[in-house]
């Protein structure tokens, strides 16, 4: 699933995964052309994988690596940006994370998936070092 790449005849027309995070792009995070910065998107996506891993880990999480980001379309100003989470592997102390984002469109508010990519985190102690995942319960 995290590695598929769709041609645009194949895009879902709806999110995979859960509602992790939603904010608004507002023009102070753009460029002069009036499009949403992609590290503002890319961090926009690490904040929603890192609220799946926290809930997952039960504690302090850091991202040690993010892949597979494909950028399908610009994100306006005012869009609701919305970034959704599916847990692809829970490892010993890291878990991989797949990101949708998607909005309405500006003018026919359909839906529209704009990026995606695979976050990886590690648990960490109070220290920093790393640690085991909690058991499932």
């Amino acid at each position: 699933m995290s590695n598929d790449h769709f041609d645009d005849d194949d895009l879902p027309q709806a999110p995979q995964g859960a509602l992790a995070l939603q904010t608004v792009a507002m023009p102070s995070d753009t460029n002069p052309r009036g499009d949403v910065f992609a590290g503002w998107l890319l961090s926009q996506m690490d904040l929603a994988a890192a609220i799946t891993a926290v809930k997952i880990a039960r504690g302090r999480v850091a991202t040690v690596a993010v892949s597979g980001m494909t950028f399908l379309a610009p994100v306006h100003v005012g869009a609701v940006v919305s970034c959704y989470t599916d847990v692809v592997d829970v490892g010993r102390s890291s878990l991989r994370i797949y990101v949708e984002v998607w909005i309405s469109h500006k003018h026919t508010f359909e839906p529209v998936k704009v990026t995606e990519g695979e976050f990886v985190f590690v648990a960490l102690d109070d220290n920093g070092k790393t640690r085991r995942l909690p058991d499932k319960t």
